[in-house]
């Protein structure tokens, strides 16, 4: 069964240069820490956050799975 891998997500972020502050503007969060809330498990992505996050990240959907 496919897991979400929340540390691809942040390495890939980090691997970009782009902050926490960054992704959450671009996704259009009031504030930060509601996207690190998100990166760090606190809340869940939903399927809808996916795409966009996709294309922040510079990558595919797919990605943010792991077995």
């Amino acid at each position: 069964m496919e897991k979400f891998n929340l540390d691809f997500i942040k390495s890939r972020r980090q691997q970009l240069g782009l902050s926490i502050a960054d992704v959450s503007e671009f996704m259009g969060f009031k504030n930060s820490s509601v996207y690190w809330k998100h990166e760090n498990g606190v809340h869940k992505f939903k399927a809808e956050m996916l795409p966009l996050l996709a294309k922040i990240l510079q990558c595919e959907p797919q990605n943010f799975f792991t077995d």
